[in-house]
């Protein structure tokens, strides 16, 4: 039988490089992207020594709008069809809309929000065809909170992911295909150390965090069973419907203080 390939952004380290090694050891084929070409290497080797699977690694920078294009040609070169996508690749720009530079903010929807939306849109039809697919968006707990002064697209960019991806499993009901949104919240990664956070969020209690294996896990387990939507953790469910419920004053003051105590606005 032809082994199933999985295709995942941002795979050099953290959710990304978790979700390579797990979906390894079920015997998938990987393509993996990233800006990183030595650590994305590296990972590649190692997996493929230790499953025995194939893995073609592609350097790849998503802020470029040509580069989904040019992920896919590279595939099809490789003659790999990809049966599973994680739209994983993701950071955050510290500072308010107006600290930062407009080309930056633009980078940012770009690796975010419109290169996932355009792999998915590319390759669904296949999908849909051939009857059996998986897409896996990462989103975030961010993405069902009320907007805060900081890092000012990051949470509506992830709630657009959601809302995204609850359309597509609406639309591809019946088809084969499964599409899920994963919504961790704080997860022990780089992500943190990229954006500076580090020293900030270490104020918070061991027991907000989760291990990036246990959020793949989930989201793995949540997307076969073809699940629209999975937020990670007892705590970070209790937050999402948290959200839901409050009044919206209460939920922007409780967001607004947050914000001041873990990025620095307002101080």
């Amino acid at each position: 039988m032809t082994r199933r390939t999985t295709l995942i952004t941002g795979a050099s380290a953290g959710i990304g490089a978790a979700f390579a090694r797990q979906l390894a050891s079920q015997g998938y084929d990987l393509i993996l992207t990233a800006r990183r070409t030595e650590r994305l290497k590296s990972l590649g080797d190692e997996l493929s020594t230790v499953y025995g699977i194939e893995v073609l690694c592609l350097t790849a920078d998503l802020s470029d709008q040509a580069v989904p294009q040019q992920i896919l040609a590279a595939c099809a070169d490789a003659g790999k069809s990809i049966d599973m996508l994680i739209n994983n690749a993701g950071y955050g720009l510290p500072g308010t809309f107006l600290e930062t530079r407009w080309d930056d903010q633009k980078d940012f929807l770009q690796v975010m929000l419109a290169a996932p939306a355009e792999l998915c849109h590319r390759m669904l039809p296949e999908m849909v065809e051939r009857r059996r697919g998986r897409i896996i968006n990462v989103a975030s707990l961010a993405g069902f909170t009320p907007g805060a002064s900081g890092h000012t697209l990051y949470g509506p960019v992830k709630a657009a992911m959601i809302r995204m991806s609850e359309s597509l499993h609406a639309e591809t009901k019946g088809t084969g295909v499964h599409v899920t949104a994963l919504c961790p919240g704080l997860t022990y990664s780089e992500f943190h150390d990229v954006n500076g956070q580090r020293a900030r969020l270490t104020e918070v209690p061991r027991f907000m965090w989760q291990s990036a294996e246990a959020v793949v896990s989930a989201a793995i387990r949540a997307n076969e069973k073809n699940r629209p939507v999975i937020v990670t953790g007892g705590v970070n469910k209790l937050l999402a419907a948290a959200t839901q419920i409050l009044p919206d004053p209460m939920a922007r003051a409780l967001m607004a203080a947050q914000s001041k105590r873990f990025k620095g606005s307002g101080e």
